[in-house]
C-alpha cells in the first residue's frame, strides 16, 4: 500500500462530473477518482475547514466514532473492478468495513486518517506526471484555491 494525499476536487467539463485527485506521497503518480456531487461537496468543505451549519453525514459518522471511542486509522483504496473503485475503512478496534472511496476520503479528512492505495490500483488507474508537467498541477491547485462548495451545486 502506498500513502496518498488529497490534492483536491474539481468538476470535469463538459460532463459536470466531479473528481477527487489523490497524489502518491512519495512518488509522481496521481489517482483521479470520479465521485458524486454530494461527496465532492463534503470533501471540498473538509479541505476548506469550513464547518457546515448542521453536521453532514460524514461529520455525524466522525462524531459517532468519537462517542464510541473508536478511531479511523486508515482508508485503503484496494481495488478497481469494472471502473468502480473499492475502499476499506480500518478502525482502531481491528474492524474493517468496505466503503466507497469518496465517502472514505471525506471521512479521512475529518478524522486525520491516512489514505493509502494499492500498487495494483495505481498501476491500473494512476497517471504519472513528470516534473515538467507540474505546472499543470499547480494550475489545478490554483483552481482548487478559488473554488467554493457552492460551485458544486450549480447545473451546467
Amino acid at each position: 500500500m502506498l500513502q496518498m494525499e488529497v490534492v483536491g476536487v474539481r468538476v470535469e467539463m463538459p460532463t459536470n462530473q466531479p473528481i477527487v485527485l489523490l497524489k502518491e506521497t512519495n512518488g509522481d503518480r496521481y489517482l483521479p477518482i470520479w465521485i458524486g456531487m454530494t461527496e465532492a461537496t463534503a470533501i471540498a468543505l473538509a479541505q476548506a475547514e469550513e464547518p457546515p451549519p448542521r453536521p453532514l453525514t460524514h461529520d455525524l459518522f466522525r462524531d459517532v466514532l468519537e462517542a464510541l471511542g473508536v478511531r479511523l486509522q486508515t482508508v485503503n483504496i484496494v481495488a478497481l473492478r469494472d471502473q468502480i473503485f473499492f475502499a476499506d475503512l480500518v478502525f482502531s478496534n481491528g474492524v474493517e468495513v468496505s466503503a466507497r472511496p469518496s465517502d472514505s476520503i471525506a471521512l479521512a479528512l475529518r478524522t486525520g486518517a491516512t489514505i493509502y492505495a494499492s500498487e495494483e490500483v495505481l498501476r491500473e488507474a494512476g497517471v504519472s506526471m513528470p516534473d515538467d508537467q507540474e505546472d499543470e498541477v499547480e494550475k489545478f491547485r490554483e483552481f482548487l484555491d478559488n473554488i467554493t462548495p457552492e460551485d458544486f451545486g450549480r447545473a451546467g
